[in-house]
């Protein structure tokens, strides 16, 4: 069985840059065509957090010091979080707060991504 998030980006070339060439997510595919354009990163094993509203804003208020996300907020695990926001930050993310050590351990940075997600880089050491 594989996930699929399936982000329609209102520029695909800035979308393919940011995801594939800074954040580092493999290209599996091409399938781009005469009736648009499409390709498939690799993102790793997916899985699916459900939050209630209380925890969300509980988790924003952590990683961002307000409540920001909206109904989809992309966590992408990192090896190196302080080059990885460095990069983002250069290809057109925003650093929505400085990294945080959140209660469960680990580091975290929220970032808004060029195409308005909201996005949790985190590392577990």
């Amino acid at each position: 069985m594989e996930f699929r998030l399936a982000l329609t980006v209102p520029d695909f070339d800035e979308a393919v840059a940011f995801y594939r060439d800074t954040l580092g997510l493999e290209q599996l595919a091409d399938w781009s065509g005469d009736n648009g354009r499409v390709i498939l990163l690799d993102g790793g094993r997916a899985t699916i957090e459900l939050f209630d509203e209380h925890q969300a804003e509980s988790v924003d208020r952590i990683e961002a010091g307000q409540r920001v996300s909206g109904p989809v907020r992309l966590a992408v695990e990192v090896t190196d979080l302080d080059g990885a926001v460095q990069r983002l930050v250069a290809a057109g993310a925003e650093a929505v707060a400085e990294p945080v050590v959140p209660p469960w351990g680990g580091r975290n940075a929220r970032l808004l991504t060029p195409d308005g997600l909201q996005l949790t880089l985190f590392s577990e050491g």
